[in-house]
Order: structure tokens, then sequence, then C-alpha cells
């Protein structure tokens, strides 16, 4: 009999533990989801958006001011280098050639001129130095030939002199007069015309750009042009692979590479004083559409990193605490009815962060902030630091902190950011179509 009072009592009392259990897992402090520590690939790709531009372009400016008289291309025609594009009005140019031609020729008129009088004053100074050898002439009309025969010299370099300026005015001349005709600097096609024939082009100067005529461009090779934001762009290195997608083709991706990264940034302001910082980056295109066209709007997947079976956590699992943790962040157990609690889960293998020492908590211990994830058993949280790696699409890699295969909680979000380390915790129940239960 008092066996049977023994064994009695010891099943009474396992069973208040259990039922202790119980009711203190029907007392949750919040309903969470949960996921779990897997292994999977990942790869951590780099969003952005921009325009396709061709690799090669050209601005065709004009060099000189006048009316286009003769408009030889039209928007979208095909160019070879070297072929005609526009005339502009040439009256005023050849004008300009033809009256420095006549300059030029009465200044070689000229210097004919001072060539002759050159050599009659030395025939003067030839013939006055005989005399007065003769003694039929006085030094002084000597030294008056020697004086003119030098002045018609220095009127002789003079004459040369001027020649020389009037050939380089003309050369000069002949030069503008050649910049009216505007021919192709590159094969290609003309992807903009902004210009009519009877229109004026205008020329540019140091601080005031001419007017661009038209365009022509290499459309042989392709680039989408994108901005990247200043947190993104450190992570791009040049010859990264990239997948692109532009909105006038969107059953239809196209392959390509990362060609340039600008060191320059761009400042884009997004209202009121906020400027947000891009970076432009080229991505070359390995193959692109007959009929694609400069301007396009693109999107483009830049990979920057890829890892292969690896620990795997969803992003929204990840949280931030302060560690060591502070005592507000973790569950706090007093009373008979907490001890009894604590004891029977120190069974079930479960053991909470102690909380922190009121001398510790005061500050003396330095704590920084640290990434980690909850993980969850029989009900209860522990919050446990991890060291993250690339991040996925929908999941960050887990370097260390936990195995796979642990149960993490995984949301909701405002019930991640408060929840205590220690926290017992409801799981959600999700129905077939993934959708919470009530």
């Amino acid at each position: 009999m008092k066996k049977i009072l023994l064994v009695l009592a010891g099943v009474l009392v396992i069973a208040a533990v259990v039922v202790s259990v119980l009711k203190s897992r029907d007392k949750a402090e919040a309903s969470v989801e949960v996921g779990k520590i897997v292994r999977k690939d990942l790869v951590a790709k780099v969003n952005c958006s921009g325009t396709i531009q061709p690799q090669r372009k050209v601005d065709v400016s004009a060099n000189a001011m006048g009316t286009i008289v003769n408009l030889a291309v039209k928007e979208g025609q095909e160019v070879t280098e070297g072929d005609l594009l526009l005339e502009i009005d040439p009256s005023e140019y050849q004008a300009s050639v033809q009256a420095l031609q006549a300059t030029l020729e009465s200044a070689r008129a000229d210097l004919e001129l001072a060539n002759a009088n050159y050599e009659k004053a030395q025939l003067d100074l030839d013939r006055a130095e005989k005399l007065y050898a003769e003694g039929l002439s006085s030094a002084e009309q000597v030294e008056t030939a020697r004086t003119n025969a030098r002045i018609e010299q220095a009127r002789v370099e003079a004459a040369r002199h001027r020649i020389a300026q009037y050939e380089a005015n003309l050369e000069k001349a002949r030069h503008d007069l050649e910049k009216v005709t505007i021919t192709a600097p590159m094969s290609g096609v003309i992807t903009r015309l902004n210009v009519e024939e009877g229109e004026n082009a205008i020329m540019g100067t140091l601080n005031n750009p001419g007017t661009v005529l038209l365009v022509i461009s290499d459309l042989g090779t392709m680039e989408a042009w994108v901005d990247v934001d200043e947190t993104e762009v450190v992570e791009l290195r040049i010859g990264q692979p990239a997948k692109v997608t532009i909105d006038a083709f969107p059953d239809t991706s196209f392959t390509g590479r990362v060609s340039e990264i600008d060191h320059s940034p761009l400042r884009v302001r997004t209202g009121g004083s906020t400027e947000a910082v891009e970076f432009q980056v080229k991505i070359t295109l390995d193959a692109a559409p007959d009929n694609i066209r400069p301007g396009l709007t693109a999107k483009a997947e830049i990979t920057v990193a890829e890892r292969h079976d690896v620990l795997a956590a969803p992003l929204g699992a990840v949280t931030v605490r302060e560690w060591p943790l502070k005592a507000e962040d973790i569950r706090s157990y007093r009373g008979r009815r907490a001890r009894r609690q604590e004891k029977a889960l120190a069974g079930l293998g479960f053991r909470p962060h102690p909380a922190p020492e009121d001398s510790l908590s005061a500050g003396e211990v330095e704590r920084k902030e640290t990434e980690g994830v909850f993980i969850i058993r029989d009900g209860f949280v522990k919050f446990v630091p991890v060291k993250l790696g690339i991040t996925g699409e929908e999941d960050f890699e887990i370097i260390s902190g936990v195995d796979e295969g642990e149960r993490i909680v995984t949301g909701p979000f405002r019930i991640l950011r408060e929840l205590k380390d220690g926290a017992q915790v409801k799981v959600q129940k999700k129905d077939r179509r993934g959708k919470e239960r009530r």
C-alpha cells in the first residue's frame, strides 16, 4: 500500500510539472512565424535601371556659321565614313578666300617692286664707291647711297613677311571654306537629326556649346547605362555578368558584362536639399536585336557574388540587438511559479540567457549592435548572434552562429522587433495557401 501511495505521489508530481508547462505554453507572449536554417545556393545581385546607348557615337556640330543649304541625310539613314551629311552656305567664305587671294597677289607684286628698288640702290652704291675712289664723289654721297641700299633691303624683307602672313590667312580661309561641307566622321546610323534645310547652324564658344546638328551611332555594340546607388557600387567589378531587360522587348532578356564604372558621382535631387548619390555604370551587351534604339528604358541585374550549398536564413529572420544583451531584451523569470517553469524547461534542454547583473547593466560591459536570429525550442525563443555573408534575393548567407535544421522566428516584423530572449511564443499555423489561420 505504501509503495502504491509513493507511485501515485510521483505520478502526481510529474503531472503537476507537465500541467505547469502546458499552462505556461497556453500563455504565449507572442504569435510568430517559424522557418528553418537550410542549405541552398545563393546569388547576390545589384538591381538598377537606366537606358540603352550605343558604345560609340559622335555628336556632329558646326565649325562654321551660316545657313544650311543642302541637307543630304535623314534620320535613321546609314552612312559610311566620309559621306556628305550637309552643306552650309559657302558664299561668305568663298568671298573671303577670293579677297585674300587678291591681297596675296598684290603683296607679291610689291615684293617684285621692292626687289627692283633694292637692286637699283645696290647699283647706286657701287657707282658712288667707284667715283669716291677716283676722287669724283664725296664720302657723304657714298654714305647716302649705302643708307638707301639698307632701306630698300628692309622693304624687301617686309614684303616677304607680308606675303607669308597673307598666305597663312588664305590657308585659314580655305580651311574655313572646307568646314561648310560636313562629312561623316564614322560609319553608323543617323540616330538624331536636329536641323532642317534652311536653318542656321551656330558655332560653339568656350562657355556656350554650339548646335548639335546630328548624332551618328554605331549600333553594332550597345550598352546599358544604369545608375547604381553609392551603397551598392562598391560591390561592382569590371567583368561581372549581368542580365538586362528592355521594356520594348518584354519577353526577352539580354546578357552582358560590366565594362565601365564611373568614379565621379551623379547627384540627384530628391526634394528640398536632399541629394541621392549614384554612379553611372555601363554594361556592354553580348548581343542586341537589329531594331534596337538608343534611349530605350532598361533594367539590369548585376551578379556580384555566388555561394553554393551554404547555410541560409530568410531575410526577415535576421534582427539586431545590442550584444551582450541588455536586461530589457531578456525575459525576466521571477516568483515561485517562474522558477518551476525554468526548472521544467531546463529538464527539456532549453536554457534562456540569464538576466545581466545590476553591476553589468550600468554600462561596464561594452556592447555593440549585433545581427542575430531567434531560435525556437519547445515554445521558447533564444537570441543567437550570427555572422552573415552575402545577401540573396530572399535569404542571408549564415557563416556561423547556428546549425542546419534549427527552427528560427521569421516574423512578423513588428513582433520580431520587440521580441525578448527567453519569451514564450506560439507558432502561427498556416493553411494550404500559406495564410495564417485565425
